[in-house]
């Protein structure tokens, strides 16, 4: 029997949130789903370099842990888990969330959905036609073949929806769509078609709204004096009708707000063209979306509008695009700017004369105009400056001998040079972005259910 509403929460909006947000999502209840997003671009690519290293690795561990906390709670009170925390190995994301049941001796089925991960196939894809030419530059993929570190398209959220028709305690992805771990309930329970255009744009922008966690609920909102006990933050909630519209909320005695202005901000984070959002499902017209006040920390979200979706996926390629290094310097005292600027100036020009050659170089003075370059205001003379200088390029030889001329100024630079941060700075690999399209036929997902 179909519900008439289902309650979803979204407890991590990336990896490295807060460890403790899901866990008390899960005490407080009042929940039917928890979701959890860990994934970003240079995510996949450090994933991917950890499972070359060990087969066994590649995916957040963060998430396992996290079960052990939440696993017996959720089975007692029905809390379905949803997370893409599987990267690029969501087999071993789900063996060790099953070690973790055992040991705890809870019953678990637990379904992983594969097939987003595309790199074993990329010499095929090619051979077979696909360009995979990058959506910036329209470079063939063939350019940079040898330097590629991850490559996985946003599959579409029925993939989800079918583990969780499985009766799937726990549902593991690799690379889905963000707002797909909120949408994919709302298929699931309200029985959704591939061609409901609008109320899958509606389960879309309800992820979009809670993807990023705290952000919805008074995280980063540009009041920020107003915020209530941000300290207590509450995640947030949607509550999910089968229309397609939502209320947005956190659960009662929690810090933070809920507001229009505050869904409106995290509506337009990562946009692009507000008439055509394309997402995996189905592509929506943000214009169309209407918030009202339906309460203290309770937004209304409704008239959402949606078309066919496109028929290619996204695909989200990592490579090798040369080395990095930054470091940074303290200097206080008398014209502590004008001896900064001095330091960067002895810097590069020593540089210069041992031939080191870069594609781009930084300099930064943090606190004067690291953040908003020449439209800074004038700064007067402080008392104490931070200088951060970095550089970057194809050779890694002249990236270390960069990261060896920051030290000497200690001694042999202007007076005050009083702080030396992290050490030498090292040559770091710069994993670059590269997206493209895929015709949707050429990806076929699996979907694989265990019990402990």
């Amino acid at each position: 029997m179909a519900r008439n509403l289902v309650r979803i929460a979204n407890g991590q909006g990336f990896w490295g949130d807060s460890v403790d947000a899901p866990v008390a999502l899960v005490e407080r209840g009042g929940i039917d789903y928890l979701t959890l997003d860990y994934l970003a671009e240079v995510t996949m690519s450090i994933m991917q370099r950890q499972k070359r290293k060990d087969p066994r690795a590649g995916y957040a561990t963060d998430f396992v842990d996290l079960m052990k906390r939440v696993l017996r709670p959720c089975k007692e009170k029905g809390i379905r888990v949803i997370a893409n925390a599987g990267g690029v190995n969501p087999s071993a994301c789900r063996e060790r969330v099953l070690e973790a049941a055992r040991a705890l001796g809870v019953r678990v089925k637990i379904a992983t959905v594969e097939g987003d991960d595309i790199l074993p196939r990329l010499d095929e894809l090619i051979g077979a036609g696909e360009a995979l030419a990058s959506m910036d530059t329209g470079r063939p993929l063939s350019d940079v073949k040898d330097k590629v570190l991850s490559a996985n398209a946003y599959i579409a959220t029925f993939a989800l929806a079918e583990a969780l028709d499985t009766g799937a305690d726990v549902v593991i992805t690799g690379r889905c769509t963000d707002p797909g771990l909120t949408l994919a309930p709302m298929i699931h329970e309200f029985g959704w078609k591939a061609d409901d255009w609008d109320r899958l744009a509606a389960g879309t922008v309800a992820g979009h709204i809670i993807e990023c966690g705290a952000q919805t609920t008074g995280g980063n909102y540009t009041r920020w004096w107003e915020v209530p006990a941000l300290e207590l933050g509450g995640y947030p909630v949607v509550e999910a009708a089968p229309s397609g519209e939502f209320i947005v909320t956190k659960q009662p005695g929690t810090g933070g707000l809920v507001n229009v202005a505050a869904v409106t901000e995290q509506i337009l984070y990562e946009m692009g063209d507000p008439s055509r959002y394309i997402s995996a499902d189905c592509v929506i017209d943000f214009r169309t979306i209407r918030l009202e006040d339906a309460g203290p920390d309770r937004v209304r979200v409704f008239g959402i509008e949606g078309s066919p979706a496109t028929d290619t996926y996204k695909v989200s390629i990592s490579w090798l695009n040369g080395y990095k290094a930054s470091g940074q310097l303290t200097i206080s005292g008398p014209f502590a700017l004008a001896k900064a600027r001095r330091c960067a100036e002895i810097v590069w020009k020593r540089l210069e004369k041992t031939g080191a050659r870069f594609d781009e170089t930084s300099t930064e003075y943090l606190g004067i105009d690291s953040c908003h370059g020449p439209i800074a205001p004038a700064a007067e003379d402080p008392g104490e400056v931070v200088l951060r200088l970095g550089a970057k390029g194809k050779d890694q030889a002249a990236i270390e001998r960069f990261g060896k001329e920051l030290a000497p100024l200690v001694t042999a630079g202007p007076p005050g040079v009083t702080g030396f941060a992290g050490g030498r700075p090292k040559p770091q690999e710069i994993v670059a972005y590269w997206p493209a399209l895929i015709p949707k036929s050429r990806i076929e997902t699996r979907v694989r259910v265990e019990e402990s």
